[in-house]
């Protein structure tokens, strides 16, 4: 299939659809808003079904009811609308349901402003509603990235039963990049899900359910739970650019943030300052042991985020001391230069060791 010049957004809801998905049940808000707008036109072309529900917190049931059925599903919404859906996403991982989510991030806290932002990663990676539960987190850095893990993201959510998230901001969604769709799948073509209320019909009964009133059979679950987390450790995803042979300052950054590294090493490489980039793709499971053998090569680390410092505390904790760890980061949407990348790491090249 050629390539096609796309919005990140759009390009989202047509990785959807090429990966089998024909349910889309959401709520508007900004910066996501062309997910939502597309998914309406689209889906009926192909014999699918947009429901915009009265509120984020009615689209999360909808997913758990779809997913229950066995149905590959999926919704979109930004920061303050993937609160509102915590909930329900508590529910869908407890009951082990597959459901594909994508987060455009915005500023935030409180409703924020619609600019990128990267302050999400907390809410996103250390489970966001209550109780022991995880989601795989996915975190594209181009337009054809994210239409490619929303394909693996269905996969993987179907392989574990447990929702996945793809975690862009507003210039990964709102930014306009060839992209190639290199999969089709149909509906039809997808493995059956003998654990799913489809009917009865000649089989024992299937019952979805998040609720254990008798607390051995709960402690019971989690556990199962937990284990099934850390089979998902296997699934971590990674890159490492111009790292060969060490670094001076090695850069640990993703999405947005690692596009503008990439730009910064090459300003910096024009002053004789070897800088290196570490681009965790799963910021849930984190790649520390990745990130950890890339770091003996840098003499410090930078970690720099859209936000006040979150994910530096997965990068200190992969390090474990081995080397330093300093943070730069820019929050209310604002966003820093390549220039300022390289000013940062020029004063930790000239901090004395």
């Amino acid at each position: 299939m050629a390539k096609k010049l796309m919005k990140g957004c759009e390009a989202i809801g047509e990785a959807a659809i090429h990966a089998g998905c024909r349910l889309f049940f959401g709520y508007p808000i900004t910066p996501q808003n062309e997910i939502p707008e597309y998914m309406s036109a689209r889906l009926p072309q192909v014999g699918g079904t947009f429901v915009q529900a009265e509120s984020e917190v009615a689209a999360s049931n909808m997913l758990y009811g779809a997913a229950g059925a066995g149905c590959r599903v999926f919704t979109s919404s930004s920061s303050p609308g993937i609160s509102l859906m915590q909930e329900g996403l508590s529910y869908i991982a407890a009951a082990e349901l597959p459901v594909v989510v994508v987060n455009i991030m915005r500023g935030g806290p409180g409703l924020g402003g619609i600019l990128p932002s990267q302050s999400d990663y907390f809410q996103a990676t250390k489970g966001g509603g209550h109780g022991d539960y995880r989601v795989l987190v996915l975190a594209p850095s181009t337009v054809q990235e994210a239409a490619d893990l929303v394909i693996d993201a269905f996969d993987l959510a179907d392989e574990y039963r447990n929702p996945v998230m793809i975690l862009g901001d507003g210039l990964i969604g709102q930014m306009m990049e060839p992209v190639e769709f290199k999969k089709e799948i149909k509906p039809e073509d997808l493995p059956e899900k003998p654990w799913a209320t489809t009917g009865r019909a000649g089989r024992q009964q299937n019952i979805i359910n998040s609720l254990y009133l008798d607390p051995e059979q709960l402690e019971a679950h989690n556990w199962d739970l937990h284990r099934k987390y850390q089979r998902m450790a296997k699934e971590v995803g990674y890159e490492a650019f111009n790292t060969d042979g060490g670094c001076d300052v090695l850069i640990v950054a993703y999405g947005t943030v690692a596009r503008i590294a990439k730009t910064a090493i090459d300003l910096a490489r024009e002053k004789g300052l070897k800088i290196g980039l570490f681009r965790p793709i799963t910021l849930y499971p984190y790649p520390s042991d990745a990130l950890l053998k890339t770091a003996e090569g840098a003499k410090a680390v930078l970690v720099s985020e859209l936000s006040t410092g979150q994910m530096v505390e997965d990068v200190r904790a992969a390090i474990a001391g081995r080397k330093p760890v300093h943070f730069y980061g820019r929050v209310g949407g604002m966003v820093m230069g390549p220039e300022d990348l390289v000013e940062q790491a020029e004063k930790l090249v000239a901090v004395p060791a």
